[in-house]
């Protein structure tokens, strides 16, 4: 057990009741006899050293990745902080359970479902997918909701190609995204702690931003189970519960998507989740963050750095009611 004495305990450092007793019901359905270690550090680094196995059992290098347009030159998280300290409740509801307990997950084979207000509906398997976009490398800023980031060198394609790829027609206003629903492959999925599968959404203008991707891998190679493999969402202005991964269905729809964590908590997560420092979430402040690896917090940016690009995406909407 991890006993914190730090004067900068917040409540966000606290794991609630509720998940607490969720979490301890999760690891008695899938037999698992030995809780998963501590997820994190005084610094906000994990401790939880999963074996190289673990991390990424199917793990193969992209022979030609080109470097991206867009970026920071920041200082990159190590593999291990990107792939130790991850939010994937279909495996558990610690930092270090996806890791631990993601190896139950076969990315392959993989087909992904297009359907909705498109010109090109269809079954479309994850090989041919790759087959289509050239490969980039983008080192984005991730922030997550509860107050930590990470940077990260993804792998992937523009969104954007993909909607074009698919023709949405006049009425299609919102892209719907869902999770594998497969309990045999995502145990977690057992605990009724959130609504299965897991659903998100972007306003079509969002999802042809050309900040926003799809990503296939990370540091080169392909995603590991713990990181949404084989395919999930990045969208860096936004925060981290936006980025579905293991995604199996993609949906253009007129109305807007009624997404997991709305359906959870809608007075605490919105649809839009981009990221403003002046709106404090009800049990902690967004205001800071811990980037992992380091000891002091820093400043949260305005969409998370990248407002210069995206802020005019919302012009006229009160970013306080619609969060």
């Amino acid at each position: 057990m991890l006993i914190k004495r730090a004067a900068d305990l917040r409540e966000s450092d606290v794991t609630s009741k509720e998940l607490y007793l969720r979490r301890r019901e999760f690891i008695r359905g899938t037999g698992t006899a030995v809780m998963a270690a501590a997820a994190g550090t005084a610094f906000g680094s994990s401790v939880f050293a999963a074996p190289a196995e673990a991390q990424n059992p199917n793990a193969f290098k992209f022979p030609e990745v080109k470097k991206g347009p867009f970026g920071t030159d920041e200082k990159q998280n190590s593999y291990r902080d990107a792939t130790t300290y991850n939010n994937f409740y279909e495996f558990g509801l610690d930092k270090g359970d996806p890791a631990q307990y993601s190896k139950s997950l076969k990315p392959r084979p993989w087909s992904v479902v297009v359907e909705g207000q498109c010109g090109k509906p269809g079954t479309y398997d994850i090989e041919d997918i790759l087959k289509w976009f050239p490969l980039e490398e983008r080192i984005y800023r991730m922030r997550c909701v509860e107050a930590w980031s990470m940077v990260i060198p993804w792998v992937g394609f523009p969104l954007a190609d993909f909607v074009k790829r698919f023709e949405p027609n006049a009425k299609a206003k919102y892209v719907e995204f869902k999770t594998l629903l497969d309990l045999k492959q995502m145990p977690g999925q057992s605990d009724p702690v959130l609504q299965w599968p897991y659903t998100e959404g972007l306003r079509l203008d969002e999802a042809m931003h050309p900040l926003a991707i799809l990503a296939v891998g990370l540091y080169g190679e392909a995603l590991p189970n713990q990181n949404g493999a084989p395919i999930r969402l990045v969208v860096p202005w936004k925060y981290g519960f936006k980025g579905i991964k293991s995604i199996v269905r993609v949906k253009f729809v007129e109305n807007q998507p009624y997404n997991t964590w709305q359906q959870q908590r809608a007075s605490e997560y919105g649809f839009f989740a981009n990221v403003n420092p002046d709106v404090d979430h009800p049990r902690w402040s967004q205001k800071t963050e811990r980037r992992l690896g380091e000891l002091f917090r820093r400043k949260t940016l305005p969409f998370n750095g990248y407002a210069d690009q995206v802020a005019s995406l919302y012009t006229g909407l009160d970013l306080r009611k619609f969060y």
